[in-house]
C-alpha cells in the first residue's frame, strides 16, 4: 500500500491548480484565469501533521461536452478518483451552486467516498455565509480561500481524519534521503548520478541541457535508502530562451524544495562562476544541506600540493554564505573519490534532523549567550541605537534546525546580522550542525508599562 491519494475535481475555473498549489507548497500546477488550463493529473506531496498523503489535480470536469480535450480531462479525473481515498470537490463560493455543480454532485454521491467540499473564493464573511448552500449536497464543507490560505489548515484536518495510512511505508519514507545534484549545465550531474548507481539509468551528453526534467531514481546502500534526483541544469533567466529551458530551471528549483541533501557540482577546469553561487543560494533558500562536489578534478593540469586549497580559496571568496559546506573533489568519468559523496550526505542528513536535547542547549545558552555572572548578555540591534538581552532560546524544528530566540528590552528593531551569525556559528561548534544551513527566528518580548 502507498500513500493514500487525495483527488482534487471540480468544475473548470473555481480555484482547483491554486488550491492545489497552496496544499504541497509548490507552483506544479499552472494557474491562470483560461478555463481548462490543468488537462493531464498532476501528483505532488502533501505533508501535514508528520504524515504525508499524495494529492492530484485533475481537470476541470465539463461531462457534458462532447469536445475531445474537455472529455480527455474528464477521463483523467474518473482514473484519479477510482485510486483516490478521498476527494476534495472545489466549488466557486462568489458564483453559488450551478447546475454542472448538481450534476458533479450526482456522480460523487454514487462512487461511495468521502468527499470534502471546499468552497473556494470566500474572502468575506457574506461569501463565507452564502457557501452554506453548499451543504445541500451532503457532503462535509469548508468554505476557504486557496489564494490567501484562509482555513486550508481546517480542510486538511477533516481530510487527514479519513486517510487510512500505512505504518510501514511512513516509517520508509522517513529513512529516506531525497539527494538533488545540481549545478550549472554541462558540469557532470548525470555522471555523477550514472557514477554513484553503476548503470547508465540517465542519458549523458556533452550538450548542455539534455536533461530537460527532475528524474528520480531509487538507490539502496548498506541499508540506507536514497532517492536520487538529477536535475536540468540551471541556467540564468535570461540566458533560457526556449520554453523548455526555462521549465527545467523551474522544475529544478522545486526538486531543491523537497531535497534534503544537494550535491552542488563545481567544475574543476572552468573554476568557480557567479552562476554556481546563485545555484547554490537557491539551495540555501529552500533549507537543503549541501555537499560541494569539484567534478573533473583529474582534468586539472600540474596540480600541486596547494592547488585544492588554492582552489577552495577561492570558491569561499564566490560563496562566503556556504563556508559550513564541505568540499569533496571527485571525477565522475572514472569515479575517482565518487564512493565519498553518499557517507557525507548520509552525515549531513542526520545533522539536518538532529534535536538538541533540553539541558545541552540550555547549557549552551549559559556557555555561549549569558553574561557569566547570570543575567543575559545586551546584544546589537539594528541601526545600534539600543540593546536587547536574549533571554533564553529553543529549538524550534528540524529538517533544517531551527532555533528561537527569546529577547525583552525598549528594541523591536531586531538583533543585528553580527549577533545571529555569532550565535549560528556557536551552535555550529557545539552541536557539529555538518553541511546544514540553520534558520535563528527572533521572538520579542515588550515590557508590560508599569502601573499607574
Amino acid at each position: 500500500m502507498n500513500s493514500p491519494l487525495v483527488a482534487i475535481i471540480g468544475r473548470p475555473n473555481v480555484g482547483k491548480s491554486t488550491l492545489f498549489n497552496r496544499l504541497t507548497g509548490s507552483r506544479k500546477s499552472i494557474v491562470g484565469d483560461e478555463p481548462g488550463i490543468t488537462r493531464d493529473r498532476i501528483y505532488s506531496d502533501v505533508e501535514w501533521k508528520s504524515r504525508t498523503f499524495a494529492l492530484v489535480d485533475t481537470g476541470g470536469i465539463v461531462p457534458d461536452d462532447e469536445a475531445i480535450i474537455p472529455a480527455n480531462i474528464f477521463k483523467q479525473a474518473g482514473f484519479a478518483i477510482d485510486k483516490a481515498q478521498a476527494i476534495i470537490w472545489v466549488v466557486d463560493a462568489r458564483a453559488g451552486v450551478t447546475p454542472l455543480d448538481e450534476e458533479i454532485s450526482v456522480f460523487l454521491r454514487n462512487i461511495g467516498k468521502p468527499v470534502f467540499i471546499a468552497a473556494n473564493k470566500a474572502e468575506t464573511r457574506k461569501v463565507e455565509e452564502e457557501a452554506a448552500e453548499f451543504y445541500r449536497f451532503g457532503f462535509e464543507l469548508m468554505p476557504l480561500s486557496a489564494e490567501h490560505g484562509t482555513s486550508i489548515g481546517d480542510l486538511l484536518d477533516q481530510v487527514f481524519a479519513v486517510l487510512e495510512f500505512d505504518e510501514e511505508i511512513e516509517e520508509e519514507k522517513a529513512h529516506e534521503i531525497r539527494l538533488a545534484i545540481i549545478g550549472r549545465p554541462n558540469v557532470g550531474k548525470s555522471s555523477l548520478l550514472n557514477s554513484i548507481l553503476g548503470e547508465e539509468r540517465v542519458i549523458v551528453s556533452p550538450i548542455a541541457g539534455t536533461t530537460r526534467d527532475a528524474i528520480d531514481t531509487e538507490l539502496e546502500v548498506d541499508g540506507q535508502k536514497f532517492i536520487l534526483v538529477d536535475t536540468a541544469g540551471i541556467r540564468r533567466k535570461g540566458k533560457t530562451v526556449e520554453l523548455a529551458e526555462k521549465m527545467s530551471v523551474i522544475m529544478a528549483r522545486k526538486a531543491l524544495e523537497r531535497a534534503d541533501v544537494a550535491v552542488l557540482i563545481i567544475d574543476a577546469v572552468e573554476g568557480v562562476a557567479n552562476l554556481d553561487a546563485n545555484i547554490a543560494g537557491y539551495a540555501v533558500d529552500s533549507g537543503c544541506s549541501v555537499i560541494i562536489a569539484v567534478n573533473k578534478w583529474d582534468a586539472v593540469a600540474e596540480k600541486e600540493t596547494n592547488t585544492i586549497y588554492e582552489f577552495e580559496r577561492e570558491m569561499r571568496r564566490h560563496m562566503k554564505f556556504l563556508d559550513w559546506a564541505p568540499l569533496v573533489t571527485i571525477s565522475a568519468l572514472t569515479g575517482q573519490r565518487v564512493t565519498n559523496v553518499l557517507p557525507l550526505v548520509v552525515k549531513a542528513n542526520e545533522a539536518r534532523n538532529l534535536r538538541v536535547p533540553t539541558a545541552q542547549l540550555n547549557k549552551f545558552f549559559e556557555d555561549s549567550v549569558s553574561q557569566p555572572r547570570g543575567g543575559t548578555a545586551p546584544a546589537p540591534v539594528k541601526g545600534g541605537v539600543s540593546r536587547l538581552k536574549v533571554q533564553y532560546i529553543t529549538q524550534g524544528g528540524l529538517r533544517p534546525p531551527l532555533f528561537v530566540l527569546f529577547t525583552s528590552g525598549g528594541n523591536k528593531a531586531g538583533l543585528h546580522f553580527s549577533y545571529l551569525r555569532y550565535i549560528e556559528n556557536r551552535l555550529r561548534e557545539a552541536f557539529d550542525f555538518f553541511a546544514t544551513p540553520i534558520r535563528l527566528k527572533e521572538k520579542h518580548k515588550m515590557r508590560k508599562p508599569a502601573g499607574r
